[in-house]
């Protein structure tokens, strides 16, 4: 656990860095005067690290504007898919040549109506492990459930002549429990039909880089970032730590 060993790390006296085992130490003032790149060793305490909790040390990377984001809030995505909700899903996008579709309406006092469209394959449909699908009107407790049975959930609305993704705040593609964001900055969203490539393979893997390009996203990874201040007597230094 980091904030463990960060936490024993400022209770010692001093934390040595062992890289670099045959360069002799460098005093930090002699580290802050010079150019980079260079190597050093040094001998340094621990004055501060950010975040203080480390769950907050996850963002969200994009590698095309490098762009650094926070990972949103799941009450962030329930609005969203609250909101996508009160759009009825177009009865004209059921059940097409590349995905099946089953639809019905929540006994619930909203009345939801709620579509879910299963991709197929050689106009088949794959096992649940191996499967994607989409859903309309489904809320975030819903969706969980799905993912807990099929491989990708894709969250959907209609338009008069397509399906396409929400809002990029929400994940486009949520698989097991990891949800994938797209860079609202550089993607450029097509609609779903664009799917129908990938269903069109020989053994359709749904990969979330490969239905990110077909779907024209900007895939966001996440990111491990934190931040360090060690001192010695004759300054101190910032070492920040940045990892996929």
């Amino acid at each position: 656990d980091l904030e463990l060993h960060v936490q024993r790390c400022q209770q010692l006296s001093v934390t040595v860095l062992t890289d670099h085992q045959d360069l002799s130490n460098t005093e930090l003032k002699t580290i802050t005067n010079s150019t980079a790149p260079q190597q050093y060793r040094i001998r340094a305490k621990l004055r501060t690290y950010k975040p203080q909790k480390l769950h907050q040390s996850v963002k969200l990377h994009c590698s095309k504007c490098n762009s650094l984001q926070e990972v949103p809030d799941g009450d962030d995505f329930d609005i969203i898919l609250q909101g996508s909700a009160n759009i009825a899903p177009n009865p004209e996008l059921r059940s097409t040549s590349w995905y099946e579709s089953v639809t019905w309406t929540t006994q619930d006092q909203k009345q939801r109506e709620i579509a879910i469209h299963f991709v197929k394959h050689d106009e088949m449909l794959q096992h649940p492990e191996d499967t994607l699908l989409m859903i309309e009107g489904g809320t975030l407790k819903e969706i969980w459930k799905l993912t807990k049975r099929f491989k990708c959930v894709i969250p959907v609305r209609s338009t008069e002549d397509d399906l396409e993704l929400l809002d990029l705040s929400a994940p486009f593609l949520l698989q097991g429990n990891v949800k994938y964001y797209g860079c609202k900055q550089c993607s450029t969203p097509k609609p779903m039909r664009s799917l129908s490539s990938i269903a069109a393979e020989q053994q359709p893997s749904w990969e979330p880089t490969e239905i990110a390009q077909v779907l024209g996203i900007e895939l966001l990874q996440y990111v491990f970032v934190m931040k360090f201040t060690l001192v010695d007597e004759t300054g101190a230094l910032n070492a920040y730590l940045f990892d996929y």
